[in-house]
């Protein structure tokens, strides 16, 4: 009965946080993140200010909506590679499954620019942690090794590969973000990397 009682409140807890979420991106989107407050957040998600506070600040309330977008993404993606598919695939063929895993994200942060903008602002001034920079970042360079890992490429280089890959998605992610780069450069940039980090790392073999 107490287990229960606990699990309930926990339930709870998590649907008025997802309520909070989805209330706070569709204002941000709406209005704009500078003209939306914590009180038009309550108001729109029937809560008390005190309750979306609880959630987190304006910062700590946009990087939750990134991080839950983002988890998302990787949580469709797991159980793919279970069944320990380790065909061999030629370059190309893994150069491309390595932009579908990533062309996702670069999309999302294409969608809204102003958003995106102050996303990462909010992650350049370290005051709120990003779930992307820590379990999230795991799950991605998982997902990117296991990719390198049926070419030729050694174990080591198909880890330093992934690496490499993952700080550039990063570093691209960041100047979408800031408006530096459209969504057509920022995937034309990326597949430059994929290609570099495949076709290298494969001729070092």
């Amino acid at each position: 009965m107490f287990s229960e009682h606990v699990q309930s409140r926990a339930a709870q807890r998590e649907a008025t946080r997802r309520k909070v979420l989805s209330s706070a991106e569709r204002l941000f989107r709406e209005q704009g993140f500078g003209s939306s407050t914590i009180r038009q957040i309550a108001t729109d998600a029937e809560v008390s200010t005190g309750t979306v506070m609880s959630v987190g600040d304006k910062d700590a309330l946009l990087v939750a909506i990134f991080d839950t977008w983002i988890a998302a993404v990787h949580h469709s993606r797991e159980g793919r590679d279970e069944q320990g598919d380790e065909t061999p695939l030629p370059p190309a063929a893994v150069a491309q499954e390595v932009l579908d895993l990533v062309e996702p994200f670069i999309t999302y942060f294409a969608r809204d620019l102003e958003l995106s903008r102050e996303y990462a602002a909010v992650i350049v001034r370290g005051t709120h942690e990003s779930e992307v920079f820590q379990a999230l970042a795991r799950a991605l360079l998982t997902e990117l090794e296991t990719l390198l890992a049926r070419t030729p490429i050694t174990a080591t280089g198909a880890g330093a590969g992934a690496r490499t890959l993952y700080f550039a998605y990063l570093g691209i992610l960041m100047t979408v973000g800031n408006g530096a780069l459209d969504q057509r450069a920022a995937i034309a940039q990326f597949q430059e990397v994929i290609h570099f980090v495949v076709h290298r790392e494969g001729a070092q073999r």
